[in-house]
């Protein structure tokens, strides 16, 4: 039997189950640190399984002009929306993508049928168009269109944190926290959280060490909010996100491949869009270019194409961007034989960032795995 398949044998019994940790609540990060290149940075040598602890701040001292990071620009808009029904009734509408000019995805509390009106602001409204499905999205029009309807959302919607993050900070200061400082393509419903931790002048720093630093664009969607099903394991499929990776950055990223240096994705939607692009045809990598759709589940077993290297956060059990660093860490990308999450490398550290005390999820700690 080939080796890939016999690695594939032991992984169709994994569950979504499987992927789970004890987290103590106080380690939920309910702000960033700031200056917010001061989190912490668990760095991880996925070849000798070395562990070490330093600070995102001393990134720039890391890295060399042999690595290429790769950033996803995305920018997120304030994607929370509060209204009330004809009947008073109080809705809250979380905007997915926009399908259409003025047409939007979205999740919402509670369900709404199709000819609900709602009323955000004095400016604005929308009628339900497509009732809740069984994912709980629904379609929406709006009584506006383009250049004024992100306008208006952007003055009426507020930042879509997530829902274990309880903040008392007011919105302009939400909108400051919660964004990449290189965000540039409005669109996303969730911030790209692996890049939070950059400041302008380590960005600067790392740029003056020789380090590459080339833009992708995927907007964070559904797949974001959305429980895993083993069904989705089964199919390695998740819902539909949009993402572009222009010509001029494939060129990059290829040529950097081919003099050997180390491709290090930013987050896992930068390495989620460059595996979707990647095409290995006669052994010749290729990257699609331009705006394109990905339902991709990274998930164990999975052969990294183009990511060498993988800086991200600490993420919720039982989630897509848990099963994707997993499957970094282990076969085919390392020798690692996946047993279960527990027993992982990837398990047994998260156990030790736990009693490290690190911070975790979105305004949390990261982790640089190389």
């Amino acid at each position: 039997m080939p080796v890939q398949k016999r690695i594939e044998d032991r992984f169709t019994n994994l569950r979504v189950e499987d992927f789970t940790y004890e987290l103590p609540k106080e380690l939920v990060a309910q702000e960033p640190v700031k200056p917010r290149d001061m989190a912490r940075l668990l760095v991880v040598d996925r070849s000798t399984q070395a562990i070490a602890h330093k600070h995102f701040v001393e990134l720039p001292h890391i890295l060399t002009e042999n690595d290429v990071l790769v950033i996803n620009q995305t920018k997120v808009f304030p994607a929370r929306l509060l209204g009330v029904k004809p009947n008073g009734g109080k809705v809250e509408v979380l905007l997915l993508s926009e399908v259409e000019e003025g047409k939007w995805e979205a999740l919402s509390k509670p369900g709404l049928v199709a000819g609900t009106g709602v009323k955000f602001s004095e400016k604005l409204a929308g009628v339900v168009v497509e009732p809740n499905n069984d994912e709980g999205v629904l379609t929406i029009k709006f009584s506006v269109v383009g250049e004024r309807l992100k306008k208006m959302i952007e003055e009426v919607g507020l930042v879509p944190l997530p829902p274990y993050i309880n903040s008392t900070q007011p919105q302009r200061q939400l909108k400051q926290d919660y964004q990449t400082v290189y965000a540039n393509e409005w669109g996303s419903a969730a911030a790209p959280t692996a890049g939070l931790h950059f400041t302008q002048a380590s960005l600067k720093k790392l740029a003056d060490e020789g380090v590459g630093i080339v833009p992708i664009t995927l907007h964070v969607g559904l797949g974001t909010f959305q429980p895993v099903t083993n069904e989705h394991l089964k199919r390695k499929k998740l819902h539909l996100e949009r993402f572009c990776i222009t010509r001029q950055t494939a060129e990059q990223i290829l040529r950097a491949k081919a003099h050997g240096k180390r491709i290090v994705a930013v987050g896992t939607t930068t390495a989620r869009a460059l595996e979707s692009a990647a095409q290995v045809v006669g052994g010749k990598l290729s990257l699609t270019t331009e705006w394109q759709e990905t339902e991709l589940l990274i998930a164990p077993p999975f052969k990294f194409q183009v990511v060498d290297s993988l800086i991200t956060n600490f993420h919720l059990p039982q989630s897509s961007l848990l099963m994707l660093v997993t499957a970094f860490l282990s076969r085919p990308n390392t020798t690692e034989e996946l047993k279960s999450f527990k027993e992982s490398l990837l398990g047994k550290i998260y156990e030790l960032a736990v009693q490290e005390r690190y911070r975790f999820y979105s305004f949390g700690d990261a982790m640089w795995i190389y």
